[in-house]
């Protein structure tokens, strides 16, 4: 007689959490939606607006530099330098020098 109580407990304790069960369910997620998207524009929609008077020179005298050093060539001549020393070293596997 002990077994069916026991049987019957169980039973009505699970009807009773599979009735009770939609009030467990939520219907709006629990933890926040992460994803890059979302991130971003949390980030800018709270970061201080930076005006253009700023910005500008800023953006402007990177400009002028970069062109001064495109037509002064010390892009090109370091990129030659480079390319020298690499054809003047030995062959290397994984870092280190192959015997000849």
């Amino acid at each position: 007689m002990k077994y069916a109580k026991t049987v019957a407990v169980v039973a009505g304790s699970v009807a009773a959490l599979g009735a009770a069960a939609p009030a467990f369910a939520a219907t709006t997620p629990t933890a926040p939606r992460l994803s890059l998207t979302t991130g971003v524009n949390e980030l800018t929609s709270t970061a201080p607006q930076i005006p253009d008077q700023v910005v500008n020179p800023v953006v402007d005298a990177v400009g002028q530099t970069a062109e001064a050093v495109h037509e002064d060539g010390t892009v090109a001549r370091s990129a030659e330098t480079v390319t020298g020393v690499a054809g003047e070293a030995g062959a290397l596997l994984g870092g280190l020098p192959l015997g000849r």
